[in-house]
C-alpha cells in the first residue's frame, strides 16, 4: 500500500505540460506571422504590388545579365529584369518590368545598352535624349546595344604595342630623328662659333668672310657711284652745266631756224613771182641770188651753232657734218 502514489498526483503534471503547448503555439504562431510580414513588406519595398508594364529588351547575348537586375535611368533605377528568354531568331530577349510611376522617363527615342566594365561588372542603362516625345508603349520590343570594355582591351593592347614599336624604331641608333639631332646639333655649335649664323648658313667662316668682303666692295662701289652721280648732275643740271649752255644753245638754233624759215618763205614768194612774171628774167634772177645769198648766209649760221652744240654737248658725235648744197 505504501507504493501507490497519493492521490492527485497526476493532474498536475497534465495541467503544466498543457500550459506549455499553449505557449509553444502562441509562439509558433507569432513567428509565422513575423516571417509572413516581413516577407509581405520585402516584397512590397521591392515594387511586387506595384502596377508595372513591360519592356522587352532584344540583345545579341545575355551574358552578364541575370534575373534581379536593374535598368538604370541616370544612375537611378527605375525597372527590373523580370526573365531571360531565348528568341526564334537566336536572340536574347530580356523582359524587363518598369514601374508606371517611373515610365515617364522612356521614351519613343531613348536608347538602351548593356555596359559590361573591365572587373566584369554588368549594368542595363536607359538614355532618353529628347523627353518632349511620346512615352514609350507598354510591350515594346527595342535592340539593345553592347558596350563591352572588356573587348576593347585587346585592341588597346595591339595599338600600344605598335605605338612602343614606333618609339623604339625612332629612338634607335641611326635613326632619322637621332640624325635630325644630330645636324641640329652641328648647326647649333656652328652658330655659337665665331662666324656665327653667316658661317652656318653658308657652310663655313671661309665662305663667311668672302661674302663679308664683297658686301664691302659693294658698299665702296656704291659710294663711288653716289660721288660720280652728284658730279654728273652739278655738270649736268647745275648752274654751270651743260643743260643750261644746251638750252641756250637750242634757242638760239631755233632763232636761226626762224630765220632760215622766213628766208624761204621769201625765196617761195620770189619763185612765185618769177613764175608769175617770167618776161622779166633778169630781175628775178638777181633777186634769186641775193636771196641765196641770204640762204647761204643762214645756212653758215646754222652750222657755227650746230658745231657750238657739239663743242658743248658732252655725248654727241664729233664728226658731225653739214653740206651746203
Amino acid at each position: 500500500m505504501s507504493d501507490l502514489p497519493p492521490p492527485g498526483s497526476e493532474a498536475a503534471p497534465t495541467r503544466g505540460s498543457k500550459h506549455l503547448e499553449f505557449k509553444a503555439t502562441l509562439l509558433l504562431i507569432v513567428l509565422v506571422l513575423l516571417v509572413g510580414g516581413a516577407a509581405l513588406y520585402l516584397s512590397w519595398a521591392r515594387g511586387a504590388f506595384e502596377r508595372t508594364q513591360q519592356l522587352v529588351l532584344v540583345a545579341e547575348d545575355s551574358e552578364g545579365v541575370g534575373v534581379g537586375m536593374d535598368l538604370t535611368f541616370a544612375g537611378f533605377p527605375i525597372g527590373r529584369v523580370r526573365r531571360i528568354e531565348l528568341g526564334a531568331d537566336g536572340n536574347a530577349r530580356i523582359v524587363v518590368d518598369v514601374p508606371v510611376k517611373d515610365a515617364h522617363w522612356l521614351r519613343e527615342s531613348s536608347v538602351f545598352a548593356i555596359q559590361r566594365g573591365v572587373v566584369g561588372n554588368t549594368n542595363i542603362r536607359a538614355y532618353t535624349g529628347i523627353m518632349t516625345d511620346p512615352p514609350l508603349p507598354d510591350g515594346a520590343t527595342r535592340t539593345v546595344l553592347r558596350g563591352d570594355a572588356a573587348a576593347e582591351i585587346p585592341r588597346l593592347m595591339a595599338e600600344a604595342r605598335q605605338l612602343l614599336s614606333s618609339l623604339n624604331a625612332i629612338s634607335a641608333e641611326g635613326s632619322s630623328v637621332n640624325q635630325s639631332l644630330a645636324n641640329l646639333k652641328d648647326f647649333t655649335a656652328k652658330l655659337n662659333a665665331p662666324g656665327g649664323a653667316m658661317g652656318a648658313l653658308l657652310g663655313g667662316d671661309a665662305q663667311a668672310a668672302k661674302l663679308l668682303a664683297t658686301l664691302d666692295r659693294t658698299n665702296t662701289l656704291l659710294a663711288r657711284l653716289d660721288g660720280l652721280a652728284v658730279k654728273a648732275d652739278a655738270q649736268v643740271f647745275g648752274s654751270d652745266g651743260v643743260m643750261r649752255d644746251a638750252k641756250q644753245t637750242v634757242q638760239q638754233l631755233n632763232n636761226v631756224l626762224g630765220d632760215a624759215r622766213a628766208s624761204l618763205k621769201k625765196v617761195d614768194a620770189v619763185l612765185e613771182e618769177a613764175k608769175a612774171v617770167g618776161a622779166n628774167a633778169r630781175v628775178a634772177t638777181t633777186d634769186l641770188g641775193a636771196l641765196r645769198a641770204d640762204v647761204e648766209t643762214s645756212l653758215r649760221n646754222i652750222d657755227a651753232l650746230i658745231q657750238e652744240v657739239n663743242r658743248k654737248w658732252p655725248f654727241a658725235k664729233k664728226d658731225t657734218e653739214i653740206k651746203l648744197p
